[in-house]
């Protein structure tokens, strides 16, 4: 079994109110079941990603299933203030 590493506790959070690639990113990992990119590596090996633009291209959720995403923005306007980014 292989060991997980230490994941910092986030010492706030906030929600934001606009669209920007910092919230595409927390979205997409909120949607796999993870914090956020700290806490998705401690127990993942790696985030696969698009080439052209660094979006998340695939994530791995607890149970072992795939999370495929596009090319392209995926949070929608009505998820923005869903989406929770924590600060360290």
């Amino acid at each position: 079994m292989s060991a997980t590493v230490e994941v910092p506790k986030p010492k706030s959070m906030r929600r934001p109110k606009t669209w920007s690639e910092e919230v595409e990113e927390a979205y997409r990992f909120q949607l796999a079941g993870y914090r956020d990119e700290a806490e998705y590596l401690s127990s993942q090996k790696e985030v696969v990603r698009w080439p052209h633009n660094g979006y998340i291209k695939k994530l791995t959720n607890k149970d072992g299933y795939f999370y495929y995403y596009n090319k392209t923005r995926e949070c929608q306007e009505k998820d923005v203030r869903q989406t929770k980014l924590y600060e360290y």
